[in-house]
């Protein structure tokens, strides 16, 4: 499905195989008479190649594809550049030099980041199939056997690390950066003990600024759920706007604190979105992009992350964030993966359910949960309606669909808490 609605959207002329490609694939591939060129077999193909410009498209990345409404972002080569070179202005080359990516190489965090970034800064780059269990098994043996240096993923992949994998035991590893998603301060401090290192970076990543567009430059400091850092090769402002349909008013800057929408300004800022200028303009306001993210800047003028201005749950005019449910459970050490998200409620509008995933499905254990909850949510985002589940659907990026697990556990009975709690 996928593939069919990435070929009716872009009109591939192309495409590169291998002899791991999914059959399904090919023949979708040959059905639209998309011509195709495997990697697998054996000889020299030659092609003759024209010098590209700076301002000449570079690649298109879809932001989706598995929606039905996929979003092709372009990058030139000149935003690309523009990317990298902040990177090594705000972090060197020297942590790179042995990089291992363990991510997909079809988004920006896994590709112009992970990936481009140190190679084509002459640095050594080691790269696995995405999202293998057998991989996060034997990762602390991967990192002592090639000496890796840095290495980035997403927090899901993290989670099944820490428990999956002994630790590195030759303390290569001098940075870790994770992205994605929101870092809570336990997984943070997690890693950091796993890895060796303080210099684990919760690094906040968009497709369209080129992924990486901000962090701490220097790490070691005291893990906080969200907290991103300083804008790399970017100004980041907070506001009480979403709108992108008028000029921005830098009246409305959020205080120090106060929660808001994130916008962006970066030179290596996406061309637009491929044959969507519409989406573009829904996107860019004179040069500044709007993130869809709710955070802060804190005392220290470091972006926090709250959570996604979709993801937002109403409850009775109350606001909560999913992602502060979410980093709470987190903490609770029988839970090993969860999921807030918005049910409809006929008196407050919305409330709160979640979907857990424990190491224990015993009553004692979800009691443990609750009174583990109580003692550290306020009342209002303590969630109503609870499934445990055997795992989260993730993105191939990592990332989770609010949506989907909701639609997943609606139709199943939740559990029966007061008789649990009684």
């Amino acid at each position: 499905f996928e593939v069919n609605t990435l070929i009716s959207t872009a009109s591939p002329r192309l495409a590169v195989v291998d002899d791991a490609t999914e059959p399904s694939v090919t023949a979708a591939l040959a059905a639209a008479g998309v011509a195709t060129v495997d990697t697998s077999e054996t000889g020299v193909q030659q092609a003759t190649v024209g010098l590209s410009r700076l301002d000449d498209d570079a690649l298109i990345l879809f932001t989706s594809g598995s929606t039905g409404a996929p979003k092709g972002v372009i990058h030139t080569h000149r935003s690309l550049r523009a990317r990298w070179m902040s990177l090594r202005d705000q972090l060197g080359v020297a942590d790179f030099s042995r990089t291992l990516c363990l991510l997909p190489t079809h988004f920006g965090h896994g590709l112009i980041c992970n990936s481009l970034f140190p190679w084509l800064a002459g640095q050594d780059l080691y790269i696995t199939p995405p999202f293998r269990a057998d991989i996060m098994l034997r990762l602390g043996a991967l990192v002592d056997e090639h000496r890796i240096t840095f290495m980035s993923s997403v927090p899901s992949l993290w989670r099944l690390a820490l428990k999956m994998s002994r630790p590195p035991k030759e303390g290569t590893l001098q940075r870790i950066h994770c992205g994605s998603a929101p870092l809570s301060a336990h997984v943070w401090e997690d890693i950091r003990t796993w890895a060796g290192t303080r210099q684990v970076c919760n690094a906040y990543g968009i497709t369209e600024t080129g992924s990486w567009v901000a962090g701490l430059g220097n790490a070691d400091c005291v893990a906080e759920d969200g907290l991103i850092g300083e804008g790399w090769g970017a100004v980041v402002k907070v506001l009480g706007t979403s709108d992108t349909s008028v000029p921005l008013d830098g009246g409305l800057e959020c205080a120090v604190g106060e929660a808001g929408f994130v916008w962006l300004n970066t030179p290596a800022l996406m061309k637009g979105y491929f044959q969507r200028d519409d989406l573009t303009r829904q996107a860019v306001v004179d040069g500044w992009f709007f993130t869809g993210d709710i955070g802060c800047i804190d005392d220290r003028g470091r972006l926090v992350l709250r959570g996604r201005e979709r993801d937002e749950i109403n409850k009775g005019g109350m606001k909560i964030y999913p992602a502060d449910v979410d980093a709470v459970v987190e903490r609770f050490e029988q839970a090993s993966d969860v999921c807030t998200f918005a049910l409809d409620d006929e008196i407050y509008g919305q409330t709160v359910g979640i979907a857990v995933v424990l190491n224990s499905q015993d009553d004692a254990t979800i009691r443990a949960l609750y009174h583990w909850m109580t003692a550290h949510l306020a009342t209002h985002k303590m969630p109503g309606r609870w499934w445990v589940v055997e795992t989260i659907p993730r993105t191939s990026r990592g990332k989770i669909n609010r949506d989907q697990v909701k639609a997943a556990c609606i139709d199943q009975a939740p559990l029966d808490l007061i008789r649990i709690l009684a």
